[in-house]
């Protein structure tokens, strides 16, 4: 048993979509969530500006003696993550991306045909592609999209209105058609906020979310470490550098909660 909490962080507002499955699942578990909103989005850096970004996510995390840490982010998750093993041997560390690929390679035949929706930089990495191939070769249907425009809008709160919907048929409508894709992950977290919009414009589509589908893993480490939490008087701790209005009204949005019952602290990571 370890009543410590489980650090998540992400480039932005989109890692929190993780945490409503996580509380959900394991309602004792409490979490501190980084968001670098000040510096988002990370999908169009360089690798090694990503990994550095990344190594001060984990140091912040590792000085507030984390349990875990989930890279709730693609992007750091496809370029990242090696870094934080291998500096922080102690601490279990996960990222959204082979959780994901693991349903992929679960349910989805050599038949059907995979679309990826990804930022620049995991697009770059070939990450989906590269393990979703190890851990089933036969999936061969497998296509990928970069999406850049996404996060910024997302990170302005555009989720729901004439605006995100041309965007996402400008990048979508022909990589769909074209393709013949039956099966679409949401390959970076700030996606899921737009969920709806992408399943009203293509209905029918199975939707695998990286969002939803890192819990599996995040409870799997839990049991093999003995790490699942007690009943506990912990509280959820939200960070952000940038602690913008957006930033405020995705947690209340995500958590259903109002604003003076949630612990949300500026912290600058500039260094």
């Amino acid at each position: 048993m370890d009543d410590r909490r489980i650090g998540f962080f992400d480039s932005g507002i989109g890692g929190l979509t993780s945490i409503p499955y996580l509380l959900k699942q394991y309602p004792d578990e409490h979490v501190i969530f980084f968001g670098d909103t000040a510096r988002t989005p990370y999908g169009s850096k360089s690798d090694h500006v990503i990994q550095r970004f990344t190594m001060e996510l984990g140091n912040f995390m590792h000085e507030r003696n984390v349990k875990m840490m989930v890279a709730a982010c693609n992007t750091i998750s496809a370029t990242g993550l090696g870094i934080l093993r291998e500096k922080y041997p102690e601490i279990p560390v996960t990222g959204v991306i082979e959780p994901a690929c693991d349903v992929i390679a679960r349910d989805c035949g050599s038949e059907e045909r995979i679309g990826i929706l990804a930022t620049k930089a995991t697009v770059a990495s070939n990450a989906y592609v590269d393990t979703i191939r190890e851990k089933k070769p036969g999936i061969t249907n497998i296509f990928q999209v970069a999406c850049p425009a996404f996060v910024p809008l997302i990170e302005e709160g555009i989720i729901d209105n004439n605006i995100i919907y041309d965007t996402i048929r400008y990048y979508l409508d022909d990589f769909m058609r074209e393709n013949r894709i039956d099966t679409l992950v949401l390959g970076c977290t700030h996606y899921q906020l737009i969920r709806k919009p992408i399943e009203k414009l293509y209905p029918g589509v199975r939707i695998v979310s990286s969002s939803e589908e890192v819990v599996s893993s995040i409870g799997k480490l839990l049991g093999e470490h003995d790490m699942l939490a007690g009943k506990n008087s912990e509280e959820n701790v939200f960070y952000a550098s940038d602690l913008s209005e957006n930033f405020v009204n995705m947690i209340k949005l995500l958590l259903g909660k109002e604003q003076e019952e949630l612990d949300i602290r500026f912290k600058s990571l500039d260094i």
